[in-house]
């Protein structure tokens, strides 16, 4: 998976098409990622002791990687994703403005 932790992405399909978000956990085995404020969904919550109310709360639910494109911090676009080699370290590169991604 070429995008990691802490990576801003934009969201290129699905109900939330053109937002972009900062990754806040990525679940490489399964192929998905969670963004935050992306992909929120409402979840019915019992009550857990007598005389409580019950609630309605948000969560976040993890989304495809294929559905997002991440956004170079150098040119501010979203690009595609390449690696390099140089001197025994692999670095990820921009393929837009073939800059190293930090």
């Amino acid at each position: 998976m070429k995008i990691k932790k802490d990576d801003i992405v934009l969201i290129i399909s699905g109900k939330y098409r053109g937002k972009t978000g900062k990754i806040l956990k990525s679940f490489p085995k399964k192929n998905q990622i969670l963004v935050e404020g992306i992909n929120l969904r409402k979840k019915h919550q019992k009550p857990k002791k007598s005389g409580e109310k019950g609630q309605i709360i948000e969560i976040l639910v993890p989304l495809n990687v294929s559905n997002a494109q991440l956004i170079c911090p150098k040119c501010k676009k979203a690009v595609r994703i390449g690696y390099r080699i140089e001197g025994g370290k692999k670095y990820r590169i921009c393929k837009k403005c073939d800059k190293a991604l930090v």
